[in-house]
């Protein structure tokens, strides 16, 4: 059987192109060597699922760990209806678990699943079963967010904790390590668990640390992936070159690396003979993950946790749209859940900034289009004019902005101007480059400053600076911060849209040489 490029389930190392994690469980081993309880809590789709199915195998090859790998995905609700419920309800899933892998392991928990009636019971037999067993008894489980919504698996953590604290006075013989995954830590999961009227930040869990074992990939990580793929398809492309693109990309998140590999080689390279991939396949596959009529699960996801809370939404799209710029303080609820999600992360300097380049894209599209349908888009063609033999006419279309704006808002006040005046263009720009190209709002990594918009058209990259006319001192800076994106991307023309909100204001252009850079200033 050949192998694939995985983005559904588990990954299974003889069927599918993985990444070469052995480090990161190598790290995780470490930890359960050291007796450490822990939560992996990470967002959807990123890795928790393949590292405890990798984890288990790694543990039960040696002779001294048992790992007992279950998960609560697709158990309903019944076994949480009560102890009587759940004591036996748990043994049989591990014994589901263990059928063709230890049979006798299986064999030996669905009798006992006969025998065991209450969390008093389960607790009897754990430290029974972990003394005659004379090893090390890891236990995991996976999509633990599936417990909600009742008190009894708080309870279960709560014995499990109790037994642990016992077994390091040396009263008591438990599991050597316990390890849960889920989207949600365990603080929010107990107040996910918890009825409204008693949530309290008090854990069950405290005894868990934290767990830093990074489970996204980095550029050097993501070559393994490919140099297994190449060797298999003989072909010898720039794997280091396209690792880094892959990454620029996704940053990492285990499903996106993988979605924009399966792209690449079962849509973009059978339309060719030439198997060997290039940067160019990378964007292209990039292109097609954000294509407005394209979704998959986890952007369903992203979707509907951003519809599902009004804070977050509020505050990605003071970030995606506004450009805004914020420090990123978990402790914040709303950062603490968009971080969650997956959506936030932290940067170098302790600022919010979107996870990936995919999900801002995505996010930014969506964000749009309900703009759009909100208040209907402020330009309904993509003219000819907008065009030329080989990309866009960026002056024409802020020359036709510029008569829009003045016809249809000038006499707006300065506050809605302030507020939807971004948008405003952003909607105007949206079906001139619809379908052949996409607009980007791009972060310099190096130190944060922020591009407002990088349009992508065709093959050609066109970088626009949005300011507020605040006086001839802060014109130039915005000229040499222009100038600094232009030299970054190699581009030696650049554009300035400039929104004036003084009464008597000139609706005017300007065609500027800065620093050798060409700069085209439109005010509105």
């Amino acid at each position: 059987m050949s192998k694939e490029f995985n983005d559904t389930g588990t990954c299974i190392p003889n069927r599918h192109y993985m990444v070469d994690t052995s480090p990161k469980i190598e790290k995780i081993i470490e930890l359960i060597e050291k007796g450490k309880y822990f939560v992996i809590n990470r967002p959807r789709q990123f890795g928790k699922t393949t590292t405890l199915s990798l984890l288990t195998k790694k543990l039960n090859q040696r002779v001294d760990y048992l790992a007992l790998s279950i998960s609560f995905e697709g158990i309903g609700d019944t076994p949480f209806s009560s102890e009587q419920a759940f004591a036996p309800a748990l043994l049989k899933i591990i014994a589901r678990s263990m059928r063709f892998t230890v049979p006798e392991v299986s064999s030996y928990f669905e009798q006992a699943a006969r025998e065991v009636h209450s969390l008093e019971e389960l607790s009897d037999f754990i430290s029974t079963y972990v003394f005659q067993l004379n090893k090390k008894v890891v236990l995991l489980i996976d999509e633990v967010d599936k417990s909600s919504n009742n008190q009894l698996f708080l309870d279960f953590l709560a014995m499990l904790r109790n037994k642990y604290l016992q077994q390091n006075d040396g009263l008591d013989y438990t599991f050597q390590a316990v390890i849960l995954a889920g989207v949600h830590d365990v603080k929010t999961l107990k107040a996910k668990i918890r009825p409204e009227s008693e949530q309290k930040f008090n854990s069950p869990w405290n005894i868990a640390i934290d767990f830093e074992v990074d489970l996204s990939f980095s550029a050097v990580e993501i070559e393994s992936m490919l140099r297994d793929y190449c060797q298999d398809h003989a072909i010898q492309p720039d794997i280091p070159t396209l690792s880094e693109k892959l990454y620029y990309y996704t940053a990492g998140y285990p499903y996106l690396v993988s979605k924009l590999c399966q792209l690449i080689d079962e849509k973009i390279i059978p339309t060719r003979q030439n198997q060997n991939w290039t940067v160019d396949d990378v964007e292209a596959a990039f292109k097609m993950i954000v294509n407005g009529s394209y979704t998959t699960t986890l952007f369903d996801s992203l979707t509907k946790n951003l519809e599902n809370n009004q804070d977050l939404h509020e505050f990605i799209f003071e970030i995606v749209i506004n450009g805004q710029s914020k420090n990123f303080t978990i402790a914040n609820p709303t950062i603490n859940l968009g971080h969650l999600y997956g959506i936030l992360t932290p940067s170098a300097q302790g600022r919010c900034k979107i996870h990936n380049r995919i999900f801002e894209q995505r996010i930014y599209d969506y964000m749009m289009s309900k703009y759009e349908t909100s208040r209907g888009a402020t330009n309904g063609f993509s003219g000819p004019e907008f065009y030329t033999s080989d990309g866009l006419d960026v002056k024409v279309i802020l020359q036709r902005f510029q008569a829009f704006m003045q016809e249809n808002y000038a006499h707006r006040d300065a506050h809605f101007l302030e507020r939807e005046g971004r948008l405003l263009f952003l909607s105007f720009l949206k079906p001139i480059i619809n379908g052949k190209g996409f607009d980007f709002k791009e972060p310099n990594v190096g130190d944060e400053r922020r591009m407002d918009i990088v349009i992508t058209y065709r093959d050609k990259r066109y970088v626009l600076e949005l300011k507020i006319w605040y006086g001839e001192k802060a014109h130039k800076e915005g000229l040499q911060q222009l100038s600094d994106y232009l030299a970054l991307y190699g581009l030696s023309e650049g554009y300035l849209l400039i929104y004036n909100f003084n009464k008597n204001k000139e609706y005017k252009q300007e065609q500027l040489e800065f620093k050798g850079k060409q700069i085209l200033a439109v005010w509105v």
